[in-house]
């Protein structure tokens, strides 16, 4: 913690986002009993979870619940879920998140519905250098129908990524027409509840998914399921690769054996025909046909289906920062010291080595971007990532530089590495990430 930063200790710490990692950066500073305030946009704590409530996570429950959380709930006799078993996102909120939410040290700290605009330097805006570094942050917010501000001595932004995805071209923009409103209302985003309460969109119907990773597997699997209890369902998958065996290959190297589940049971449908796969598959333009939806690919192809699944990923949404001096890389968009561990162009694994406040600063000192926010552009985020962030961030905070810099962090071994497979014809060569190795689980320590 800077001399600069000890000027305003009578200030909280702003927390943005109360999904798990912010919720579990506010267990960290209750248990220091450092002031602090969660600003959640949505009406709820865990609006993004709640979201995707349908969806089995899977990483089992020792690695969703940051211990200085549980430390927290087991004083109102909360018990800990088994360590083993996967949860669904409406698991999580109503087994952790929900209690965390209402503890007593947590929920009079914690406003809803309250969206933040915009974080700042007070009365300076990021070009002046003079005096800088002794000004508290700003942090402007909307809630109930005006705006607010608030004073903070530092920010933690874990408003993750949810509500950023990312769209069908693969140059990272929009196809042509895909933003026109008769077009949008045959697109669904990220995991759809295919089965749940959104059933009657998708049975029945001719559907398409765009996308190689585990959100578009998991909705395939689905949606095949629901084909089994609703003859008629046409699935389609979309892929940019031109080999399909690209998108799971490395599945039963995964030693997250759900995740690791996932590829290898999308590869049994594809085989037994199931899923009609369309590799090299580029969308150019998209237009409202009929009451479906005709895609047009770059090849010259078009495909005619009822609805568009594009599972493409996110990405983050740093404007609220514009008047904050930020030091991001400049492909992947998150913190430039951590963009060398996490860079899928070099590997791909959710091993990432263990990172806190140090790797995670800015040029504006006091703010701190974890969470999945923090991984910018890049994939295979784990939440006891962002729990192992924010216990560091929180001690620096506090003052306490040994535990801020003794980061510890326990992940397992994801499979196949990008680096292990240079070219889309390249066979997996199994192991780990970055020599790695092929222990079932490794703790990691670093001085950050």
């Amino acid at each position: 913690m800077s001399d600069a930063q000890s000027l305003h200790d009578d200030l909280p710490v702003v927390v943005i986002g109360a999904g798990p990692v912010g919720l579990a950066a506010a267990a960290e500073l209750a248990e220091r009993r450092i002031a602090f305030r969660v600003l959640e946009a949505a009406p709820t704590a865990a609006g993004a979870v709640s979201a995707w409530s349908h969806v089995r996570l899977f990483s089992p429950w020792r690695f969703n619940v940051s211990e200085a959380a549980a430390r927290l709930l087991r004083t109102t006799g909360w018990r800990r879920p088994a360590a083993n078993v996967h949860p669904t996102g409406g698991d999580l909120v109503r087994d952790y998140l929900a209690p965390l939410a209402v503890h007593p040290a947590i929920a009079p700290s914690l406003l809803c519905g309250a969206e933040v605009v915009a974080v700042a330097r007070a009365g300076t805006d990021r070009v002046r250098d003079a005096g800088r570094e002794t000004r508290p942050f700003l942090v402007r917010f909307r809630h109930g129908g005006g705006e607010s501000d608030m004073l903070a001595r530092a920010v933690i932004d874990a408003s993750g990524t949810w509500s950023q995805p990312n769209r069908t071209l693969s140059g990272g923009l929009g196809a042509a027409g895909e933003g026109t409103p008769a077009v949008a209302a045959h697109i669904s985003y990220a995991v759809p509840d295919v089965r749940g309460v959104e059933r009657t969109r998708f049975a029945g119907r001719r559907v398409a998914v765009l996308g190689a990773g585990h959100s578009a597997i998991g909705t395939l699997l689905d949606l095949a399921r629901l084909a089994h209890e609703a003859p008629g369902t046409e699935i389609h998958w979309l892929l940019r690769a031109e080999r399909v065996e690209s998108a799971y290959r490395s599945g039963e190297n995964d030693q997250l054996a759900e995740r690791g589940a996932l590829a290898t049971d999308v590869a049994g449908i594809v085989a037994a025909g199931g899923v009609r796969v369309h590799t090299g598959t580029r969308v150019a333009r998209l237009a409202a046909e009929g009451e479906g939806l005709a895609i047009h690919t770059e090849a010259g192809g078009r495909l005619a289906v009822d609805e568009l699944v594009v599972a493409t990923g996110f990405r983050p949404d740093h404007g609220l920062a514009a008047e904050l001096r930020l030091a991001l890389d400049p492909a992947l968009e998150c913190p430039v010291a951590l963009a060398p561990l996490i860079d899928p162009n070099q590997h791909s694994c959710g091993t990432v080595r263990p990172h806190g406040h140090a790797v995670l600063a800015h040029p504006d000192a006091g703010y701190f971007i974890a969470g999945m926010k923090s991984y910018g552009r890049a994939p295979t985020f784990l939440m006891a990532t962002g729990y192992e962030q924010v216990r560091s961030i929180v001690a620096h905070l506090a003052g306490d530089a040994v535990a801020a810099a003794d980061v510890r962090l326990v992940l397992p071994e994801t499979g196949v590495c990008s680096t292990d497979r240079k070219s889309e014809g390249a066979p997996a060569r199994g192991g780990g990430c970055c020599g790695a190795g092929a222990s079932a689980a490794r703790v990691l320590e670093t001085q950050a």
